[in-house]
């Protein structure tokens, strides 16, 4: 099972139960801009503890890893849990979405993409994904996220509603890396 194929079966369960989701981190940065490698897949969604049975029973052992009470904790503290293809090591980072004014704005700005020939999935918007990975790399500094953005803005550069990320920049605080990015491109 390759990623996108382990992508395909989750959003799958996420839209048959009714989940609302988005596919972001990595996998969103290469929708939008320039291939990298990567083992896990990013995705915010409405989890609530009604959907763990449902989870576990469309995840089954030992085809997969996932695990009823980290979902429990990750809904209780607004974190993440995993759901793991063991066979081929990738994962699935199932980020509980919170009830924020940028959340709120990211949901209603959503996509839809079409990861491979067989599906189409809710993504987050470029900008979103920029927004994400400036507040990503002002918390730890990794250049990966850097990058994503600057591949983004060379592939979708035209698309990009710069007057959005700049407005949501300076709400998220990350004006200063929004300029740096800037200075980058030029």
């Amino acid at each position: 099972m390759g990623p996108y194929d382990l992508l395909h079966s989750v959003v799958e369960v996420l839209e048959r139960l009714q989940i609302p989701y988005l596919v972001t981190g990595s996998v969103a940065s290469m929708a939008y801009g320039e291939p990298r490698l990567t083992n896990d897949i990013d995705i915010v969604a409405d989890v609530h503890p009604t959907h763990i049975g449902d989870l576990l029973a469309a995840f089954p052992a030992p085809a997969y890893y996932i695990d009823a009470e980290m979902i429990r904790e990750a809904i209780h503290r607004s974190g993440q849990f995993n759901i793991i293809h063991p066979a081929s090591g990738f994962k699935v980072d199932i980020i509980i979405r919170k009830e924020t004014p940028f959340n709120q704005s990211r949901f209603s700005r959503k996509r839809r993409v079409r990861p491979s020939k067989e599906y189409e999935a809710d993504f987050a918007s470029p900008e979103d994904v920029i927004l994400k990975k400036m507040e990503y790399y002002k918390e730890g500094g990794s250049e990966k996220h850097l990058r994503d953005i600057t591949g983004i803005l060379k592939i979708s550069g035209e698309k990009i509603d710069r007057q959005y990320i700049i407005s949501w920049a300076e709400r998220l605080g990350v004006e200063e890396v929004w300029e740096a990015i800037l200075r980058r491109l030029n």
